[in-house]
């Protein structure tokens, strides 16, 4: 009989750079050494697998969509961001030290199997609609389905 394969389940709250590099990063390794990997976009996470297009039907949700608006690349650093100048900054570094970007993290953790589910309440909450992911993105689910992969996995985080 052969071994079920072992699972990585990781709630992604943030939609700060650091952190969505960090969860792309631990998604990645997960999948590379052959674990099955679900992550769970939620909130804030949404921008990491959200397109670069506006959001939002009636005004708080526009609202929403104006200040936080943006994709992946449109994330700033959780600390010393400065109004987009830490962002440029990093991703500067990032690139001299010969660091994948944001975007490169993203496609890798898909090349390598990791699926990505999109938060139906965040979404209704914030007013994004499907059509606004990437076409890589699973269709959205709610907190049961991620409780019910965490069950089963062997590792849980929460970014």
């Amino acid at each position: 009989m052969e071994d079920k394969k072992k699972k990585l389940s990781m709630v992604v709250l943030s939609g700060d750079m650091d952190k969505l590099i960090a969860a792309f990063s631990i998604a990645s390794g997960a999948a590379a050494i052959n674990m099955d990997v679900t992550m769970f976009f939620t909130f804030w996470g949404l921008r990491a697998i959200k397109k670069p297009v506006k959001t939002g039907k009636g005004f708080f949700g526009r609202m929403v969509g104006l200040m936080y608006g943006g994709d992946i690349r449109k994330a700033g650093p959780s600390k010393f961001n400065f109004y987009g100048l830490g962002r440029w900054m990093f991703n500067k570094m990032m690139a001299s030290k010969g660091v994948m970007s944001i975007v490169e993290s993203r496609n890798l953790a898909l090349e390598l199997g990791v699926r990505m589910y999109p938060c139906q309440m965040s979404m209704d909450v914030m007013e994004i609609d499907k059509k606004d992911f990437i076409d890589e993105a699973e269709d959205s689910v709610g907190v049961g389905f991620f409780i019910s992969e965490a069950l089963e996995s062997q590792i849980t985080l929460f970014i």
